[in-house]
């Protein structure tokens, strides 16, 4: 995913109609102008999957308080929406049986056994998936298996 795809993306929903899309996108495309501002050099296609991630998360906690909440069932339907548009243009997850054969490979090349090496092994894993896993869900398999 890189700024020109999003720009492309954005005239897409535009001529669509499509404002849920459109409204997220511009919303992403916004925080890559401001980290580009900051850094002042364009972004890589890494740290625009990195902001896509970013308001996926803020995104999807809002949408959790809003499920919690249970007031305003209209507002938690269009964040629903929102997170399934992010959802789209971001890698696949890597999850269930393939995540624990890569923490399972990870621990036996790297000789793993003891807590201390919990960070050690989550990076690995993290690093061998390229970042598209949930790094709680890996906390906990890698933790499960050191002594």
């Amino acid at each position: 995913m890189d700024k020109n795809t999003i720009t492309t993306e954005i005239t897409k929903a535009m001529r669509e109609h499509d404002k849920p899309r459109l409204g997220i996108l511009r919303l992403v495309k916004n925080e890559i102008d401001i980290k580009e501002k900051d850094v002042k050099r364009e972004l890589t296609d890494e740290e625009v999957v990195g902001l896509f991630k970013k308001v996926l998360k803020q995104t999807g906690e809002t949408l959790e308080g809003s499920i919690k909440a249970g007031t305003n069932a209209e507002r938690t339907a269009q964040l629903q929406v929102q997170v399934d548009i992010l959802n789209s243009y971001l890698p696949k997850q890597v999850a269930g049986d393939e995540l624990v054969a890569i923490i399972d490979r990870v621990m036996a090349q790297g000789g793993f056994s003891e807590k201390r090496d919990m960070g050690k092994a989550i990076g690995l894993v993290v690093a061998e998936t390229g970042g598209n896993c949930d790094k709680a869900e890996v906390a906990k398999l890698v933790g499960a298996r050191l002594s």
